[in-house]
């Protein structure tokens, strides 16, 4: 029986979503001309399409459609990514000199985000077969060999999102997947550690490899220091304190929608941090807009709503008997949960900001119908348990 719970819970986030829509994007709609109801319409399309998507994939029979759509998504958009820097820029939308998006009638399609999905099947169904009767203890370098075909693929996958895409947010979001996908399939802490630690040094190198995200850093850490520098010993803070670096222009307006809210906000269509001081509160900042409109309260609500989300894939997976259906599940909750963690850390100042859609609530048809298809894939999956 699919898990109806499930279910209801996105459904509400994406109505939350197209709420959201609406209230947070009227700075953007009157800069650029758009009809009032511009993003509404469109995100009520995209989620509408999502519910349908996850409502249609759920009635499939599992043990067919569930192989064929993860590896389908997997390789036919894998093909998109490497594909869009060979068009020409009259069908790719470039953001920063990126390439991200291949344009469609009325519609822009961002291919990284259906590729996930297929990513973390793709690595559900090899991790499966690769250590189904692998109980056998080894030592760190034997799991670094058995696992280094994974690393290659990854590899390829940071240049074509980090470097060509200019989106390591992305990355962090695949990295920290992988790592724990590897943990859940049977691999050991130690390993487990080894490609936590190389990550943290591959996200250092592009990060100094990089003016754009130094100044990013530079940029958070002058909002962040006075904070952290606080609990430091002097002579230690006076070394690590950076002067004159440049104000984190959309963290201080971030925060200050979050205090303006309060704790019961200031009510629905009443945000005034909207109109201008912080831009795309729709999409990145879509959590401060929250903050603000519907305070400490509607914060929590949706923060309870994606745990509850999240606890229920989780659940499905662990009463899952096959090893697939298990990974798989493990997989879609780790890349929601990692996302709305990475966001609502960065609109707190808690860390930079990475540019990572809020899971059906951000504004994007790409990332609402991927996510869409992701769930489908586990409702239909949790028709095969009690």
């Amino acid at each position: 029986m699919v898990d109806k719970t499930l279910f209801i819970l996105a459904s509400i986030l994406i109505t939350i979503g197209i709420i959201g829509s609406y209230t947070f994007s009227t700075y953007t709609t009157l800069l650029y001309g758009y009809n009032e109801f511009h993003f509404l319409i469109r995100q009520l399309i995209a989620g509408m399409g999502a519910i349908v998507l996850m409502w249609w994939i759920s009635r499939l029979d599992p043990s067919k459609w569930t192989k064929i759509i993860g590896i389908s998504l997997f390789i036919i958009f894998f093909i998109l990514m490497i594909s869009m820097y060979f068009l020409p820029s009259s069908l790719v939308t470039s953001a920063g000199g990126a390439k991200r998006w291949i344009r469609l009638p009325g519609f822009s399609l961002a291919p990284v985000e259906f590729f996930k999905i297929g990513f973390v099947y793709f690595l559900a169904w090899s991790f499966s077969r690769k250590f189904a009767n692998d109980d056998k203890k080894k030592v760190l370098l034997e799991e670094i060999k058995m696992i280094l075909p994974y690393m290659v693929v990854f590899l390829f996958v940071v240049i074509l999102i980090a470097v060509f895409q200019n989106d390591l947010g992305q990355v962090m979001v695949l990295g920290l997947t992988l790592s724990f996908m590897l943990f859940f399939a049977g691999r050991s802490f130690k390993l487990f550690l080894t490609l936590i630690g190389s990550a943290v040094t591959l996200f250092i190198i592009f990060i100094f490899t990089s003016e754009h995200r130094i100044n990013r850093i530079l940029s958070w850490w002058a909002n962040a220091q006075n904070y952290i520098l606080s609990y430091l010993p002097q002579t230690i803070a006076e070394k690590l304190r950076v002067e004159n670096a440049p104000e984190p222009y959309q963290i201080s307006h971030s925060l200050n929608a979050i205090h303006h809210g309060g704790i019961f906000g200031t009510g629905l269509g009443e945000g005034i941090l909207k109109l201008g001081f912080l831009s795309e509160v729709h999409t990145d900042f879509v959590l401060a807009g929250i903050a603000e409109e519907f305070g400490y309260i509607g914060v929590f609500a949706v923060t309870v709503i994606i745990a509850l989300m999240i606890h229920r894939i989780f659940k499905i997976a662990n009463r899952s008997k096959d090893r697939l259906d298990y990974l798989f599940c493990i997989g879609v909750g780790l890349l929601l949960g990692f996302s709305f963690l990475i966001n609502a850390y960065g609109i707190s100042g808690l860390t930079p900001i990475k540019g990572i859609a809020v899971p059906f609530l951000s504004y994007g048809g790409s990332a609402m119908l991927a996510n869409g298809i992701a769930l489908g894939l586990v409702l239909m999956i949790s028709k095969k348990i009690k």
